[in-house]
């Protein structure tokens, strides 16, 4: 192996070892980046590199993990809330169903079949339920069932108002006085007005 090298300054040959050049008077020193420190602080440094880059794999991992199991979570979780609020609806109408006495029950068929097949306003279908001539159910549970039946009480009125218009040819204004009478349908004059202004002219 040649103990002699070329001076970098000026190109003389000189001793591998020798500190200067006997020529030119440079120094003969190994390029930095040849330098047993450099070349370690370069190691240190892609090794540092290689574990953060590591690192950041394994933490969006878990963090690709962590709303995976976040998100099903949720899922679950909202199923879980909307099958129990489906399951009180179901326990609610079934307790509603048991609470309310058969009687009762049975005060809002009948009320159900004379409000929307024979038209009857709301008074007289209490008067109805309760007589000792009509249904004869007690007062508690014929007020029950008028406060929930499902009936549309102007369309009874305009019902009404028209059977007396076409089969007793009668005036808009004595159907009128009619519907609202207490001895006759017992509407309200709200309903009643309804049934006259739509009467056909």
């Amino acid at each position: 192996m040649s103990k002699m090298i070329n001076c970098k300054t000026c190109g003389k040959e000189i001793a591998k070892s020798a500190t200067t050049c006997p020529s030119c008077g440079a120094k003969n020193s190994k390029p930095f980046y040849k330098k047993w420190w450099f070349i370690l602080i370069v190691i240190i440094v892609l090794l540092g590199a290689i574990g953060s880059n590591a690192s950041k794999k394994n933490d969006n991992s878990k963090d690709t993990a962590s709303s995976s199991n976040a998100t099903t979570t949720d899922t679950s979780k909202n199923t879980s809330e909307s099958n129990d609020s489906q399951d009180k609806a179901k326990d609610t109408k079934k307790d509603t169903k048991d609470t309310v006495p058969k009687e009762y029950q049975s005060a809002l068929k009948k009320a159900d079949l004379y409000a929307n097949k024979m038209n009857l306003s709301k008074k007289s279908l209490y008067v109805q339920l309760t007589s000792d001539y009509g249904e004869k159910f007690p007062k508690e549970a014929a007020q029950y069932a008028v406060d929930n039946v499902k009936a549309d009480w102007k369309k009874n009125a305009l019902a009404k108002a028209k059977s007396y218009q076409n089969q007793m040819n009668m005036s808009k204004s004595a159907i009128h006085d009619q519907l609202v009478s207490d001895a006759g349908e017992k509407f309200t004059e709200e309903e009643a007005q309804y049934a006259i202004n739509n009467l056909e002219k």
